[in-house]
């Protein structure tokens, strides 16, 4: 039976996709002006880097002084313009010397992105991730020297992640507007190679590569290659070759765009393991290839995997099959890092793009030596067991290492992912069944039906974990003890308990919708209450005990001791709650002392 090019090839496509828009936002991010020289001051610490520089006058234009930010993955700052009333503004200070002036505000590019936050009473916000160039003409006097001019200055800027700020921090930076210095090469200083160190980088980096192939991540996906020799086994030398070409082809294709992020937005290898979307995105990618090993469904790629019956696994690979192989092998294999590579990727950090590019190819054409040597000599194939039922079993054993795969993926992700994620599995596996079930004689309605009617349930499926099942604490809880309770009310505190438990699910509507808010966040941090979480989760005598002392037995309950007088009874809030009857309770109880 022929595959059907013109059906969906999403589930393969996912990777690709991934990287590429990854790829498109860092150079939409990079990039700052051409300039004379700069100097790049690193932060010892905080979640970015500064370099300034100056683009001298031309065509009877002012100078330009240009300040760039390259901001940590998973961080953001906020606009220099960002409104008062909402979070930190970003503010640049500029020590100029005499008889040099800017000639404008800095304005910034890319422009922040706005948008209203619930933190913040929804005012407007303004954030920048990635990359930002802020920039402002400058003019000086005919009595300058620009051989002793120098502008120094600093980014104060406050840098926050999905669910925390840092301290603002300093960043300073510095610039010159003498041509006598270092010289440099677009917006970076041009150094030095040493090329024998680089040789020897270029070696241990080809030997890492090939030892990637052995890492635990990467195992479970070569046995795809290996069904793919035995299918080889008896074609010509030249198909053979082509066809493990265009596996190495894709192979590196990967490792150069994870060399382009590294090289303009400074990304380590496997850096892109930090972004939840990321992660999760990979986990069910990874869990519907299982689903194909395993027969629920088959990609319709030539060779890719087959459907679970040892004939139809025995269909002849194509490029496209052979090509997206190694991209997922590629992609894999990013969370290892196997010997060799550490000090290699150390080496990195201080090089030229060039050399950046460099040592990713010399990684990547180690990973794929082995498909490239069986490609050259074919006759090593013959070894390997002839196609049979054994390759049905083999497949579907892989499988299961691809699922075992997946529970280390979702070690990856902190457990207020876990729940969404598993929903969106779930959606996954719904939308490779429907599309297993329906046959290559169906109906082309019925085909198209499948094709579009699954991912568009696992999409609605992830929507709705992500909107309704996921939720992050707003609130600074801390565990709940009896001594902690007593603790905070001799100091004069306002306590709020929430006794819950995760196999409550009264008490997780509680915690979204009616405690877990920003208008309580507010009051509680107004009012400095101190919030304490009694998770009886897990079998607790101690809080067992302390709901019958409140003289109940049972979980959701909310209670909260006022401060004054300090043998005031608490005010208890038990089943269902909304968002007004706490932000009432805790009105009622009053601030703590000294408030």
């Amino acid at each position: 039976m022929k595959h059907s090019w013109s059906r969906p090839v999403l589930a393969v496509l996912t990777p690709v996709v991934i990287l590429a828009a990854w790829f498109a936002a860092s150079l939409l991010n990079a990039g700052a002006p051409a300039g004379r020289a700069f100097d790049a001051v690193p932060a010892d610490e905080g979640v970015m880097t500064v370099e300034s520089g100056f683009v001298p006058p031309a065509a009877g234009k002012p100078g330009c002084l240009w300040i760039r930010a390259n901001i940590k993955p998973g961080w953001h700052i906020y606009s220099i313009t960002q409104p008062k009333g909402g979070p930190l503004a970003t503010k640049i200070k500029i020590n100029l010397p005499q008889g040099v002036r800017l000639a404008g505000e800095f304005s910034a590019s890319p422009t922040p992105k706005k948008n209203t936050d619930p933190a913040f009473d929804n005012l407007p916000v303004e954030t920048h991730v990635g990359t930002v160039t802020w920039s402002a003409p400058l003019e000086s006097d005919a009595s300058v020297d620009p051989a002793t001019a120098k502008i120094g200055g600093k980014v104060t800027a406050q840098g926050c992640d999905a669910s925390s700020c840092e301290p603002p921090r300093d960043y300073p930076f510095s610039a010159f507007l003498s041509a006598k210095t270092p010289t440099t090469s677009g917006t970076t200083v041009a150094r030095s190679i040493d090329y024998a160190d680089l040789a020897v980088k270029l070696s241990l980096a080809f030997l890492g590569g090939l030892i990637l192939n052995l890492m635990p991540c990467v195992l479970p996906v070569i046995s795809l290659k290996i069904l793919a020799f035995v299918q080889q086994a008896g074609e010509s030398r030249g198909r053979i070759f082509a066809l493990n070409v265009w596996y190495s082809l894709g192979l590196l294709s990967v490792f150069m765009v994870l060399a382009t992020l590294a090289a303009s937005a400074g990304l380590a290898w496997g850096e892109q393991f930090t972004l939840p979307w990321f992660k999760v995105a990979m986990t069910a990618f990874v869990f519907a290839m299982a689903l194909s090993f395993l027969g629920v469904w088959q990609i319709p790629i030539p060779g890719f995997v087959g459907a679970g019956r040892a004939n139809q696994l025995q269909s002849k690979e194509g490029p496209s099959g052979a090509f997206f192989k190694g991209v997922f092998t590629t992609i894999l294999a990013t969370p290892c890092s196997g010997p060799f590579l550490g000090s290699v990727f150390g080496y990195l950090l201080k090089q030229p793009s060039q050399v950046v590019y460099y040592v990713f190819a010399a990684i990547g054409l180690g990973m794929a030596s082995p498909y490239l040597v069986v490609g050259a000599f074919p006759r090593l194939i013959r070894s390997l067991p002839k196609p049979g039922a054994w390759m049905d079993a083999f497949e579907q054993l892989m499988g299961f290492l691809l699922l075992a795969t997946v529970v280390y993926l979702f070690n990856t992700l902190t457990h207020w992912y876990f729940v969404p994620a598993a929903a969106l599995l779930v959606g996954v596996w719904f939308a490779c069944w429907w599309i297993g079930r329906t046959p290559l004689t169906a109906t082309p309605r019925a085909r198209i039906a499948a094709w579009l009617g699954g991912p568009v349930v696992a999409a609605l499926v992830g929507v709705f974990a992500f909107t309704v099942l996921f939720w992050e604490p707003v609130i600074p809880w801390q565990p709940f003890t009896p001594e902690a309770l007593q603790r905070a009310r001799a100091e004069g505190k306002t306590v709020m308990i929430d006794f819950t438990a995760n196999w409550c699910p009264n008490c997780k509507l509680n915690s979204k919708f009616a405690i877990e808010r920003t208008s309580v966040l507010k009051l509680v941090s107004e009012n400095g209450v101190v919030p304490m979480l009694a998770d009886w989760t897990d079998h607790s005598p101690t809080i067992k005990k302390s709901l019958h002392d409140l003289g109940y037995n049972s979980i959701p309950l909310l209670a909260i001791w006022p401060a004054n007088p300090a043998d005031a009874k608490p005010i208890v809030l038990p089943d269902l709650l909304s968002e007004g009857a706490v932000l009432d309770a805790l009105k009622k109880a009053g601030p703590s002392r000294g408030q």
